[in-house]
């Protein structure tokens, strides 16, 4: 059989003839990737600024030093203990005024038939969240801690929404730049805020602005490389995310203060105001703005730079489809009337929001692990991401999509429910599974963003996929809230992940094979897809 040459557009043959991964694309993708290091402070930062300190203790004057030592000698004297652990709220029932000094709490002074709130308290540890900053602490309280979390992902979830519109009519460039600006603003003005109320107010601002960059840095990359190092494109700026939550958690354990780990965060991001002039716009979003001028420009000062050829001639052939918006939202009502597309549309949007509370989830659980030292735990759950990242591209070329999606969440699921089995007390067991767990739920996360941008038809795929990733973000909502299970049973948040895991495993047998199947174009295709034929590269890989 003939071959056929590979179908590109205009821009994707300049991209070709100037370098499609030359040193332009290699400069301008390392300010991309700093700024989306830079971004990720935005999207987890709360994990140690609403840190849970989990050991403290009632502070008694009269018996503490100065300093207090948390594990005074007598604390079995004053206070209850519950699983080895002094009570953090109560102290039993005492009344120094008849006592002579020197005091001396022996048992005798207190009253054990009754117990007491207290006002103040002693810290095992040194580090300082909010918890103490707004005096959240006690049972009572937790929620306030977990509800930050919450918070942030549903100022994501607004933030992704407008910043969508922003884009599409400023440009990609214009909302990573003030999107990481405004946010840093925000973050920062967090740090003065007197009260709990008003930091959760910031907390979801500073959100919102944030929420989009990150795409925006994405689209700009990508769309700036040849079609062949559009993967390596996507797990580079894939993995500065990774380094992002490791950079974050570097920074909170150098300093283990919530203000001074939110200046070092966002401070830096004042500096991509340079970038109105070492970063291009989108060339893509330029050209749909009939600014083709500005377009041209870009590509001659790339093709400069990577010392090739570029004539006026090849630019005048530069073109490109305005009215994809206008086909898609003409073709969706029409794809809603499938049957067979909507309950592949539910099923999608239900993995999504699994992928998200397990990515989500096993990142925040992470810090509480028992014995462990909570900033190396979650470093090391961020940088299972990379090699994850790494490996779903070998597993999409080799065994197509299908299975490494239902692989990901088998693995997933099975590390989850082991969390059952593994000792209480040991910390190298339970680190093991988030590892494997949050392996897994990388690998699924990328393998279902490729799998479900090809199930769709053509001119409704864009509106589809944007519709999953928002419903996606249902399940970066309820992870916030998952350690607060770990009260009613330790393993609960993790056998949570595992029944997810298993009901998102078990659904995705319902999705068809698209690997080299000829992407669909119309809605009948995209029933059909596997009486699709197949492509020149499958056809050849069988011969």
């Amino acid at each position: 059989m003939t071959e056929q040459p590979l179908l590109m557009d205009n821009l994707d043959n300049i991209l070709l003839s100037i370098g499609e991964f030359g040193k332009y694309q290699v400069w301008v993708l390392m300010f991309i990737c700093i700024a989306l290091i830079l971004n990720t402070g935005s999207h987890i930062s709360y994990v140690f600024t609403a840190f849970t300190v989990i050991n403290y203790r009632c502070k008694i004057p009269e018996c503490d030093t100065s300093p207090p030592d948390y594990d005074a000698g007598f604390l079995t004297n004053a206070v209850p203990f519950k699983n080895k652990l002094p009570s953090k709220c109560e102290t039993f029932l005492y009344n120094f005024s008849n006592v002579e000094p020197p005091i001396i709490c022996t048992p005798d002074v207190f009253d054990k038939s009754g117990t007491r709130k207290c006002n103040d308290f002693v810290y095992e540890t040194d580090v300082w969240s909010i918890l103490q900053e707004y005096d959240l602490q006690c049972e009572n309280n937790e929620w306030k801690l977990t509800m930050v979390g919450t918070v942030n992902s549903v100022g994501q979830f607004v933030g992704l929404f407008l910043g969508g519109l922003i884009s599409d009519r400023f440009g990609r460039k214009f909302v990573l730049i003030w999107g990481m600006i405004f946010c840093a603003v925000f973050g920062l003005l967090r740090t003065c805020m007197t009260s709990y109320e008003w930091f959760l107010v910031f907390e979801f601002l500073d959100a919102v602005f944030g929420a989009s960059t990150y795409i925006c840095g994405f689209v700009l990359g990508v769309e700036l490389v040849g079609p062949k190092k559009r993967v390596l494109t996507g797990i580079l700026t894939s993995s500065s995310y990774a380094l992002g939550e490791i950079f974050t958690a570097a920074s909170a354990w150098a300093v283990k203060s919530w203000k001074p780990i939110i200046y070092i965060l966002y401070s830096p991001s004042f500096l991509l105001i340079f970038y109105i002039w070492l970063v291009p716009e989108s060339i893509r979003w330029l050209l749909s703005k009939g600014r083709t001028e500005e377009a041209k420009a870009i590509l001659k000062r790339a093709a400069k730079f990577n010392n090739r050829e570029l004539s006026e001639s090849t630019l005048e052939k530069l073109t490109i489809s305005t009215s994809k918006e206008e086909e898609e939202k003409g073709a969706l009502l029409q794809a809603c009337k499938s049957s067979i597309l909507c309950i592949r549309l539910i099923v999608c949007a239900f993995c999504w929001i699994v992928c998200a509370f397990l990515f989500y989830g096993l990142t925040l659980n992470s810090v509480s692990l028992v014995a462990g030292n909570p900033y190396l735990d979650f470093m090391l759950t961020a940088l299972i991401e990379i090699p994850a990242y790494v490996c779903s591209h070998f597993m999409l070329d080799m065994y197509g999509r299908r299975k490494p999606l239902f692989a990901s969440f088998f693995v997933t699921g099975l590390a989850c429910a082991s969390f059952i089995f593994v000792p209480a007390d040991s910390h190298a067991g339970t680190l093991a599974v988030f590892l494997i767990g949050k392996f897994g739920a990388t690998l699924a996360f990328t393998n279902l963003y490729v799998h479900t941008s090809e199930m769709f038809p053509t001119k409704t795929r864009h509106t589809f996929m944007g519709c999953c990733s928002t419903l996606g973000r249902l399940g970066s909502m309820l992870a916030p809230q998952t350690p607060l299970l770990a009260q009613l049973w330790t393993p609960l948040p993790l056998v949570s992940f595992a029944v997810m895991a298993a009901l998102a495993c078990m659904l995705s047998l319902l999705f068809p094979e698209t690997a080299n199947i000829k992407l669909p174009d119309t809605i009948e295709e995209a029933e059909n897809l596997s009486k699709l034929p197949k492509t020149v590269n499958q056809e050849k890989h069988n011969a």
